[in-house]
């Protein structure tokens, strides 16, 4: 709803379609899943206040939301990049999983679903990940949570060893799956190799870990390793 009682989604007990909608001077991507779940995604920015109201109790409501290159942030000075993701809750608290389940263990894999994780190995996949990659860093792992069918771990970015886009202190790292692969625990450091990955809508940008990709625990011959590694990308061609 809007901040003058316009009705933006599901007003008046109707249902709204899943698609794209004009409100507060931006675009708003409207998603629902078949297990009910709803996402807003807007690139903003928006004009006005936008409200969320329950007609039953809050399952949990999470945000992340983007500063204007410049912002000051509380901790982070006045210089942070434009993508800078809020882990915020509003309302009441978000559950730590999905609404209904049962805590998983950090590196829970359902039975009959994953199978083994898949760890690249050798210097050869080393140099491979690390010229594919946008982003190559040691970060120290906050937190994990699964979302959907998908895991999202919140990190502190520590060491950048290469970053085609800008990276703040902290970031949000997703891995598309829900098994625990590749397995980073809470508290662990790790040298990550990771993609910028942009939905066609251009709504989304976030952080990529593929279940398959580079993640090792951060040692100081990891450190020297993938040094080494970012001599032997490909230089550009001139055009």
């Amino acid at each position: 709803m809007t901040s003058d009682g316009r009705y933006v989604l599901n007003g008046d007990w109707s249902i709204a379609w899943p698609g794209q909608y004009e409100v507060a001077g931006t675009h708003l991507q409207y998603t629902r899943t078949p297990d009910g779940t709803e996402s807003l995604e807007a690139p903003g920015p928006t004009n006005e206040d936008l409200q969320v109201l329950l007609q039953e109790p809050n399952p949990g409501i999470e945000y992340e939301f983007w500063l204007p290159r410049g912002h000051p942030q509380p901790g982070h000075g006045n210089s942070s990049p434009l993508r800078h993701p809020q882990p915020r809750g509003a309302g009441t608290p978000p559950p730590q999983e999905p609404l209904g389940a049962p805590a998983l263990p950090p590196h829970f894999a359902p039975a009959g679903r994953c199978g083994r994780c898949r760890t690249p190995k050798g210097r050869s996949q080393r140099i491979r990940h690390f010229c594919e990659s946008d982003f190559v860093f040691q970060g120290r792992i906050l937190a994990r949570r699964l979302v959907g069918q998908e895991t999202r771990y919140e990190v502190e970015v520590k060491t950048l060893y290469r970053h085609r886009f800008p990276l703040v202190r902290r970031e949000y790292v997703w891995v598309p799956n829900a098994c625990g692969c590749p397995p980073l625990r809470e508290g662990g450091e790790y040298l990550l190799m990771a993609r910028q990955h942009v939905n066609y809508e251009r709504t989304l940008n976030r952080i990529l870990l593929q279940d398959d990709g580079y993640a090792r625990p951060w040692t100081p011959r990891e450190d020297r390793l993938v040094r080494e590694a970012a001599r032997h990308c490909p230089q550009p061609r001139p055009p």
